[in-house]
C-alpha cells in the first residue's frame, strides 16, 4: 500500500510541473516584453514605405498625364471648326500663294480651325484649288474648312482692283483712271513716275514714262502702290515689244511712232500703212513735205486738248518740239501709250510709197491714203464736207 501512495505523489508531483510555465531568465523576459514594440516599429516602417511608394506612383502618374494630355488631345481633338461661322472677315490671296500658304492665310485669320483641315478639304478637287486666284475674299471667322474652300474656289466672291487702259491715253489720264480704280491718289502716281529706275525704264527713255504704260485690263493685288502698278504696266509695255522682235536699241523710236499710228487712226483703219506714211516723210529723199510730219496728233499732245478732230491755226503755231507742223523729224518722246496693234505696225510698216493720208469719217474711222499732193487735197475735201455737215465736232 505504501508503494502505491508514493507513486500517485509522484504523478501529482509531475502533472503539476507539466502544467506550469518554466521558469524565464531576465534576458527573456525583455526580449518578450519588446517583441510588440518591434512589431509596431515593423508596421510603421511598412506603411511609411507603402506610402512612399504610393506618392512615387501618384508623381510618375501625373507627370506621365502632363506629357501624354497635349499629345492625346492633339490626337482626339477635331481639326476642324463644326462652323458654320461668324461675323466677316477679309482675306488676301497674293500672288503665288498656294495650298499650305493659304492655309496658314486662313489660320491665321482665325476662319478655319488647322492647316491639315484645309489641306484635307482641297484634297477633294485639287484642280479647283489649282484655280484659286489671288485676290481679297470675304470669309466668315469658324468655319468649316470645306466651306472656306468652296468660297476661295469660286471667282465670283473674289474682288481684286480691276482697271481697263485703253488705247492711246496721255500718262496724265491714265493716272486719273488708276486712281479712280484703286484709290490711289494722283499724286502718288506722279511722285512713282520721276523715279525711272524703279519703275524699269529703259535709258532712252530719259526719265519720261509717256509711252510705257500698256493699256490693257489689269487687277493689281490689294494694297499695291502706285510704284508697283506703273511697275507693272511698264514691264508689259517692254515684254509686248520683245515679243514683236523689237530689240531694246529700237524701242524708243518704235514706241514714238507707234504712238502717232495710235493718235492718228481708229476703228479699222490701216495701221501699217499709217506707219509707212510716218516713215515715208521722215526720208530725206522726199522734197514733198521736207521731213515734216505734219500730225494733229502731236499738236493735241503739244496743247493738251482732247474732243475734236483737226487742229485750229494757233495749235499748229505752237513752239512745241511736239509740234510737227514746225519741226522737223519725230518728236522727242511717245504722245500716249500705243497698243500692241499700233506697236506691230511700227516694227513691221506695210510696204508702200505714201506720204499722205486723211481720215475721212472720224466717226467710222475710214481712212484713204495718197501718194500725190493733188490726191490729198481731193480727200481733204472729203473730211471737210464731212466736218460741215458734223459741226462741233472737228
Amino acid at each position: 500500500m505504501s508503494g502505491s501512495h508514493g507513486s500517485h505523489i509522484e504523478q501529482a508531483i509531475f502533472h503539476e510541473d507539466v502544467g506550469r510555465p518554466p521558469e524565464l531568465t531576465r534576458r527573456e523576459r525583455r526580449e518578450l516584453e519588446r517583441r510588440p514594440q518591434r512589431r509596431r516599429q515593423r508596421r510603421r516602417r511598412r506603411g511609411l514605405v507603402l506610402l512612399v511608394a504610393a506618392v512615387l506612383v501618384g508623381a510618375a502618374a501625373f507627370g506621365g498625364y502632363t506629357f501624354v494630355r497635349p499629345i492625346y488631345d492633339s490626337l482626339t481633338a477635331s481639326k476642324d471648326f463644326p462652323g458654320p461661322g461668324s461675323g466677316s472677315v477679309q482675306v488676301v490671296v497674293k500672288p503665288g500663294d498656294a495650298g499650305k500658304a493659304i492655309a496658314r492665310t486662313l489660320v491665321a485669320a482665325g476662319v478655319v480651325k488647322t492647316t491639315d483641315a484645309y489641306i484635307e478639304a482641297t484634297n477633294t478637287d485639287p484642280l479647283k484649288a489649282q484655280s484659286i486666284q489671288p485676290g481679297t475674299y470675304t470669309l466668315k471667322k469658324g468655319m468649316r474648312a470645306i466651306d472656306a474652300f468652296a468660297i476661295l474656289a469660286n471667282p465670283a466672291n473674289r474682288s481684286v482692283p480691276h482697271v481697263t487702259i485703253p488705247e492711246g491715253l496721255w500718262a496724265s489720264e491714265v493716272y486719273d483712271r488708276l486712281s479712280k480704280a484703286t484709290g490711289v491718289p494722283v499724286s502718288d502716281y506722279k511722285a512713282a513716275a520721276k523715279d525711272s529706275r524703279a519703275l524699269g525704264l529703259p535709258a532712252a527713255a530719259k526719265g519720261k514714262i509717256e509711252g510705257y504704260l500698256f493699256p490693257s485690263s489689269y487687277e493689281f493685288p490689294a494694297k499695291a502702290t502706285a510704284a508697283q502698278q506703273l511697275r507693272t504696266m511698264v514691264q508689259m509695255s517692254l515684254d509686248e515689244m520683245q515679243k514683236l522682235g523689237i530689240t531694246p536699241d529700237r524701242m524708243q523710236r518704235t514706241l514714238i511712232v507707234a504712238s502717232i499710228v495710235e493718235g492718228e487712226v481708229s476703228g479699222k483703219a490701216d495701221r501699217g500703212k499709217v506707219a509707212r506714211v510716218i516713215e515715208n516723210r521722215l526720208l530725206p529723199t522726199n522734197h514733198i513735205t521736207f521731213g515734216l510730219l505734219q500730225m494733229d496728233s502731236t499738236v493735241h499732245y503739244a496743247v493738251q486738248k482732247r474732243g475734236k478732230a483737226g487742229t485750229s491755226d494757233a495749235d499748229r503755231n505752237s513752239n512745241s518740239p511736239y509740234n510737227t507742223y514746225k519741226v522737223k523729224g519725230l518728236p522727242p518722246g511717245p504722245i500716249n501709250s500705243p497698243g500692241a496693234a499700233s506697236l506691230k505696225a511700227a516694227a513691221h510698216p506695210t510696204p508702200g510709197s505714201w506720204l499722205f493720208f486723211v481720215t475721212v469719217n472720224p466717226e467710222t474711222g475710214e481712212t484713204k491714203f495718197a501718194t500725190t499732193l493733188a490726191e490729198h487735197d481731193r480727200y481733204a475735201r472729203e473730211f471737210n464736207a464731212w466736218c460741215a455737215a458734223n459741226r462741233g465736232k472737228c
